[in-house]
């Protein structure tokens, strides 16, 4: 399993992050869009199949240690499945995060939420 970080290759713009096994990985080579790995469904997913925002892979990059890819990709709509245009708009605000993380995460589509330890 590698993590795989979702970059828009026109803006830039950190979309998502999903994960690879093997066989998602040689699916995302072999048809230029992206696939995944669902870590909580237990099953392979191509990004798009129902929301039809589909990720056409523009390059693929690995890193130093060989063990995160990074994806640039030209999105054919949202990356996230709220519909937003990235998984990233949660501000974390709070005073002083700790350990305990006393952070509230709030946007449009929450009114907070607590990750699970």
């Amino acid at each position: 399993m590698i993590p795989a970080v979702i970059v828009d290759a026109e803006t830039q713009a950190f979309l998502m992050l999903g994960y690879m096994n093997k066989e998602s990985y040689e699916l995302t080579k072999s048809t230029g869009e992206t696939w995944f790995w669902s870590r909580e469904r237990h099953e392979l997913w191509h990004k798009g199949e129902t929301s039809g925002n589909i990720q056409r892979v523009i390059s693929m990059t690995l890193d130093c240690d060989l063990d995160t890819l990074l994806i640039h990709v030209r999105p054919a709509g949202p990356a996230c499945h709220t519909n937003a245009y990235s998984c990233f708009f949660n501000t974390i605000t709070g005073e002083g995060l700790t350990d305990a993380n006393q952070a509230k995460i709030k946007n449009k589509w929450t009114d907070g939420y607590f990750p699970k330890e």
